[in-house]
């Protein structure tokens, strides 16, 4: 029974590792599609009811973040992430961390985000944003 107990828990701590792995992956898609402006790479990995809510308090749905950013609405020229970590909680994930979303090279916005994804049968998808504007 112990051996079955230490088996299974190994299993679950590799399972939890690989979606990890999956996770930093999917934020660095997420990264290079608002960076290339890529409508249809997000259009795959937002959910379709994706709460997002920006530093300053707006509110959009998938829709809406995907109009902005092919729009030229907003403009990302760059972020860098730094002192992220990810929780899994069977399917579910939470990342967070800090990023300085760079609108040009004078205009960044240091901030902190929580990005919750969710795996189904599509993968691992956005279904939740919340940042919080950092003072500078």
């Amino acid at each position: 029974m112990k051996t079955l107990l230490l088996l299974l828990v190994g299993t679950l701590a590799l399972c939890a590792a690989e979606a990890e792995k999956q996770v930093t992956a999917a934020m660095e898609s997420f990264k290079q599609a608002l960076i290339h402006r890529d409508g249809v790479a997000l259009g795959r990995m937002l959910h379709d009811d994706l709460q997002y809510t920006h530093s300053g308090g707006q509110f959009e749905t998938k829709a809406d973040v995907i109009k902005a950013i092919t729009s030229g609405k907003s403009i990302i020229e760059k972020l860098e992430f730094s002192d992220t970590t990810i929780r899994v909680y069977g399917n579910t994930a939470l990342f967070k961390g800090r990023v300085d979303l760079y609108h040009s090279a004078t205009n960044i916005v240091p901030m902190n985000v929580l990005h919750v994804w969710v795996n189904g049968p599509g993968g691992w998808k956005m279904v939740a944003r919340q940042a919080t504007r950092l003072p500078k």
